[in-house]
């Protein structure tokens, strides 16, 4: 994932007010053939960033809110529809339905972003993957990254590999064996991309579809409030159309969202392929297919995909 740093913030939502916590940045990764381009803008922390009422990263939001949300439907946090995601979310970032392969994927991409690695492209020029190496180092001392925790640290926010190299991708690989590292993964997934994207879509009033397309565009551009950070696009889209909790219509507000999704993809290099919104979520989209249920079809990046 791409992502402008650690920081907090509380952004309005259509039904209450929730606080929202972030870390990390976004994809890519694997060093077989995949898409050429990255999954996620130029990190940056944003200046003035307002601040969270909360007092922890991935604190729980307005006890209502959790109420509201206990009461609907699981969505896409339901397994079969979170397994779901993983395949259609693995497609785009890594060329693979194959999710759970890709823990030890690792590589610099050339998009600014230094290594590109694991399930979701964690980034070493991001935050998200010291975020990720520092948490599991906490709970598991002794393993193979925690001695590049260092030279994690001091790269952090460039594309530099100084004090990785040469051992690092191959100390990623070999960690990713381990089955802690690979729950540590999974676990930060959840907590900075998959949890907030999906509290946020159902705060808004969106179902399995909206879920989705909230998450798909948090990996990509990361959950930050920079200007093509997901929170500053869905606050463009909130100007544009109402979300469904808001009395508007679901299909219009999606089309709406999903424009300045693929218009920040454009804009970050204009030679991007948009075929993860073009020809995967606005094709959905466009089926009516507002539940994902299976068959589905899709094309990224010139493959074919059907589940």
């Amino acid at each position: 994932m791409k992502r402008a740093g650690l920081f907090l913030l509380v952004l309005p939502v259509a039904v209450t007010a929730v606080a929202y916590f972030v870390g990390p940045g976004l994809p890519d990764g694997d060093e077989s053939a995949g898409p050429a381009v990255s999954a996620a803008p130029a990190p940056g922390r944003e200046e003035g960033a307002p601040e969270s009422s909360g007092d922890s990263e991935g604190a729980p939001g307005d006890p209502a809110d959790d109420e509201a949300i206990a009461g609907m439907p699981p969505g896409l946090a339901a397994p079969a529809k979170k397994e779901l995601a993983g395949k259609i979310v693995a497609s785009a970032v890594h060329s693979t339905l194959d999710w759970r392969s890709t823990y030890g994927s690792v590589k610099d991409m050339g998009d600014g972003q230094g290594y590109t690695a694991g399930i979701v492209g964690f980034c070493t020029g991001t935050h998200d993957l010291l975020a990720l190496v520092e948490r599991y180092t906490e709970e598991r001392p002794g393993n193979g990254l925690a001695r590049y925790l260092p030279a994690l640290r001091a790269v952090d926010g460039t594309d530099s590999h100084e004090g990785l190299d040469p051992g690092f991708t191959a100390a990623w690989r070999a960690e990713a064996g381990v089955e802690a590292f690979r729950r540590a993964q999974e676990t930060e997934r959840d907590r900075v991309y998959f949890d907030p994207a999906v509290r946020m879509a159902k705060l808004d009033g969106l179902g399995t579809l909206g879920q989705l397309v909230y998450y798909d565009a948090m990996v990509f551009h990361g959950p930050d409030t920079t200007d093509d950070g997901f929170y500053r696009l869905r606050e463009r889209a909130l100007a544009e159309a109402d979300t469904p909790a808001e009395g508007g219509a679901e299909e219009h507000f999606l089309d709406v969202f999903l424009d300045l999704h693929r218009e920040a993809i454009v804009k970050k290099r204009r030679d991007s392929d948009t075929s993860r919104v073009d020809t995967t979520l606005r094709k959905f989209l466009d089926a009516g297919a507002l539940d994902l249920d299976t068959p589905l079809e899709w094309r990224v990046y010139g493959q074919t995909y059907r589940l």
